[in-house]
């Protein structure tokens, strides 16, 4: 909670010429990029009960949550005082109340239970959650992934899919059937593999129908005191897909075994984990031999909460850098008027909008999927684009954010650290930047319908902006022959993306907007390699203006 009423005459001097905390502000209120994309994608209705969220996520009692939990990282518990086998994570109070928070608000119900454009009001919930705290958005996005994974397995759905699409938080550590409501996680790469999860060693014996009992480790498992996971294991069929609950059916614990808590750069507030399975009890999801193709609707929909997840942190880098220089004087004159700071703010403002843009328009996708076919095609390949290239841009984002509030935002006190440590695990989670690229190129080889639907997104908008006309037709080169190959993916991914943001604005966002975004990002002779460092023609105060928590 914010210091009643602090002394600022002090023996030597007078505390003069500081911001005031960036606290009880609705973030959704005062984000324009936001209000617009959900509106432009299907979400009006929702937005009164998003205005009630964004007041809770900017509050200052829950910033001051986010500091305990992350100050207070989760400790484990692998044995009772007696000796008794545990396998538990104990986590600091505030990291429940955020929990509680996130989960209650349906940020992982939202998508499967609201009536209409159900991922694009999830998409808005999990943009603010994270604002609010990134680390509990974790388990909160694996719960709400796990559904289309879950439907491969209709006996498992029917169980399994009410408890995670409950909006409601129960932390107790009882089995699931027990509780109100349940999480989950999973756990995929082993130590050998990495990314190649084909390499894992984890074999599940067959003990009757789909019960299964598996035997290895998996290097990365995030939220362990999840009530239930995917995993990956091999059986005679090859890769398989299974569901591992932290407790049996007779109501013992199961044989997972916590062996120690990741040391992370961020988001300390959650916990990541070492595991073993010694016999764990587990249900086959999907079939045998399945298991990557059975996964990979998870991790479709985890990677649409990357993208978002991505373009929240950038809203919150920006807001703090914009609060900063809105309240802070330097050399007579307000910071945010400095014309050096101004075209910093601009830029990062744009790139945030353009990522905005775009990552609503994917959830857009998300919602029509299921009965417009070209949504379906243009939502598988427009989301690991935008997965590659938004995650990548976020760090340089927080960095140049940083910079702007001076020494200030290299002092852990403040919120800049925890937001800068944060800034590469998207890039980092449902695959690095080669693996995402490589995926990229296999969706174009496998569904050519995909490609189509992309490219006619972006076709959609020629004649616009001489910069995205000249840009368009640079990228149809890409597909002559021998230029489009795996040593070429990560600029073919990026090139992409770049038309997109742009496509997506122009559909989502004033012409200032879009046009500034396409001067800056698109004129092959006036693009800068750092903020700020922009000759392009835009309307910079008109761009800080709206990207401004007024």
């Amino acid at each position: 909670m914010p210091h009643f009423r602090p002394t600022a005459d002090l023996e030597t001097h007078e505390v003069a010429n500081q911001p005031p905390p960036f606290e009880d502000v609705n973030i959704f209120d005062s984000d324009a990029a936001l209000k617009t994309a959900v509106e432009k994608n299907g979400g009006a209705a929702h937005a009164a009960n998003l205005s009630t969220f964004g007041a809770r996520c900017g509050s200052a009692e829950v910033i001051d949550w986010s500091r305990q939990a992350n100050n207070n990282p989760p400790q484990l518990k692998s044995f009772d005082r007696y000796g008794h086998r545990l396998d538990e994570v104990e986590f600091h109070p505030a990291y429940h109340a955020l929990m509680d928070l996130g989960l209650s608000a349906g940020v992982s119900a939202g998508a499967w239970t609201a009536g209409q454009a159900g991922h694009v009001l999830h998409a808005a919930l999990i943009y603010q959650m994270g604002q609010a705290d990134g680390g509990v958005c974790c388990p909160m996005s694996m719960t709400y992934a796990v559904v289309p994974a879950l439907r491969h397995a209709p006996a498992l759905a029917k169980e399994w899919e009410p408890r995670v699409t409950t909006s409601a938080y129960d932390q107790r550590f009882i089995p699931a059937p027990e509780k109100n409501a349940a999480t989950m996680g999973m756990a995929m790469t082993e130590k050998q593999g990495g990314s190649d999860i084909r390499a894992n060693t984890t074999s599940a014996k067959n003990i009757g129908g789909d019960e299964y009992e598996l035997t290895g480790h998996k290097w990365f498992c995030s939220a362990p005191m999840c009530d239930a996971f995917l995993t990956l294991a091999v059986t005679e069929a090859g890769i398989t897909c299974f569901l591992v609950p932290r407790w049996r059916p007779d109501g013992t614990r199961n044989a997972m075994h916590i062996m120690r808590l990741k040391d992370k750069l961020g988001d300390r507030s959650n916990a990541s984990s070492e595991i073993e399975y010694h016999g764990a009890y587990a249900r086959r999801v999907g079939d045998e031999g399945r298991g990557v193709r059975t996964i990979i609707d998870m991790v479709q929909h985890t990677r649409l909460d990357c993208i978002v997840g991505s373009a929240g942190g950038m809203r919150a880098a920006l807001a703090q850098a914009l609060w900063h220089a809105d309240h802070r004087t330097a050399f007579q004159k307000k910071l945010i008027d400095q014309p050096a700071m101004t075209m910093v703010l601009a830029d990062l403002a744009l790139e945030t909008e353009a990522a905005t843009a775009l990552a609503f328009r994917i959830a857009g996708a998300f919602d029509k999927a299921g009965s417009d076919k070209r949504e379906a095609a243009f939502m598988r390949l427009a989301t690991p684009i935008a997965k590659y290239w938004i995650c990548k841009r976020l760090p340089g984002v927080t960095y140049e954010a940083l910079e702007c509030h001076g020494g200030a935002g290299f002092v852990e006190e403040g919120p800049m650290p925890r937001l800068y440590r944060t800034a590469p695990l998207n890039a980092i989670w449902e695959g690095s930047g080669n693996v995402i690229a490589l995926d990229i190129l296999r969706a174009i080889t496998r569904e050519p319908d995909s490609l189509n639907a992309v490219r006619d997104e972006i076709l959609g908008a020629k004649g616009e902006n001489l910069h995205l006309d000249r840009h368009i037709e640079r990228l149809e080169k890409w597909f002559e022959p021998g230029i489009l190959n795996e040593a070429t993916a990560r600029a073919f991914a990026e090139d992409m993306a770049l038309a997109l943001e742009a496509t997506a604005l122009r559909a989502r966002a004033p012409d200032y907007m879009f046009d500034g975004f396409c001067n800056a990002r698109l004129d092959t002779e006036n693009k800068s390699l750092a903020y700020g460092a922009l000759t392009a023609k835009l309307d910079a105060a008109k761009i800080i203006d709206r990207a401004a928590p007024h």
